[in-house]
């Protein structure tokens, strides 16, 4: 059969595979539009399985709130800066986060088991197989976390182009302007101070010494430094590793830290809500957050992307 222009047009538009590929496909498949489809998605599952292995540190971390009451945050990476930047990819992942603010699943396997839009039978695998056939890259959805408010709202936040993403829940009165507004700017603290709990509350008093034990070793140390008649009494030394913990605490607790937009650089979120509550004469809490960045963990190749595209050039 004749393979004509027109149809590797209608094909490449439905698959957005390659040019070639869809020329070959079609040629293989004697011109049968459907088979040359499933031809391509066969095709893309081998690409995809000899691309897994290569490390994709890349990517982005994006959000899609779906309501006031919920909202959803993916970390979805690719092996090159450069690809994490098409557009392509970019509303690969806008749309997948998407899914995530839409599922029922409790991790990522059953994630991509889920279809990816109501009725039809592509599954979020499948539409990811096909991604990585079309970019040439290995692409992975790494996690997800969906968060849905149960007596209040959420609000959602992307830093840096898709480089952190936070979603937060919040008790609240009143879904109002004046809350979505604070919990934006409390989502922005999140991103750029990288809090890891709430409050001070939610962490163990197992934490607590362990973490005591390591800074008094570092103070023992320090002192043992100083030229006699320098050093410091055991009580000092006890004094001292308090404030240093409650320090460290207050860095890691979103509550307790200082509020970056704080026009005295002394107010804390926790004092920041506080007014916020009594400007709007109705409660405000923070129940949880959660806060991906991209690449945070993996481990990331050092390559030379000019030799790279002459490579690929031949």
């Amino acid at each position: 059969m004749n393979i004509t222009a027109a149809m590797v047009k209608e094909l490449r538009e439905t698959s957005g595979a390659g040019m070639m590929d869809c020329k070959t496909a079609l040629n293989e498949c004697s011109g049968n539009m459907d088979e040359a489809m499933e031809y391509l998605r066969m095709k893309g599952q081998a690409k995809a399985e000899k691309r897994a292995g290569r490390i994709a540190a890349e990517g982005l971390s994006l959000v899609a709130l779906k309501s006031d009451t919920c909202a959803a945050v993916v970390e979805v990476n690719s092996e090159t800066d450069f690809v994490a930047k098409n557009d392509d990819f970019r509303n690969f992942v806008a749309d997948v986060a998407k899914r995530a603010a839409d599922t029922q699943a409790a991790d990522v396997e059953a994630f991509l088991a889920d279809t990816w839009t109501a009725g039809e039978t592509a599954t979020i695998k499948d539409v990811l197989v096909e991604k990585i056939a079309t970019i040439g890259e290995n692409i992975n959805i790494r996690r997800f976390e969906k968060i849905e408010a149960k007596a209040g709202i959420v609000a959602a936040y992307v830093h840096g182009g898709g480089k952190i993403g936070v979603v937060l829940e919040a008790e609240c009165d009143t879904a109002n302007a004046a809350f979505k507004e604070a919990l934006n700017n409390i989502a922005m603290q999140i991103a750029a101070m990288r809090p890891l709990h709430v409050s001070t509350d939610e962490i163990s008093e197992a934490y607590k010494a362990a973490e005591s034990k390591i800074l008094l070793a570092q103070a023992m140390e320090e002192n043992a430094a100083l030229p006699e008649g320098k050093q410091k009494k055991p009580e000092i030394i006890e004094k001292m590793l308090v404030g240093r913990l409650n320090k460290q605490l207050k860095e890691i607790c979103l509550l307790e830290q200082v509020y970056v937009k704080a026009e005295d650089g002394k107010q804390t979120v926790g004092q920041y809500i506080a007014a916020v509550e009594k400007e709007n004469g109705a409660k405000l809490s923070i129940v949880r957050f959660v806060r991906y960045e991209t690449g945070e963990g993996l481990e990331k190749k050092s390559e030379d992307f000019a030799a790279e595209v002459a490579k690929q050039i031949g």
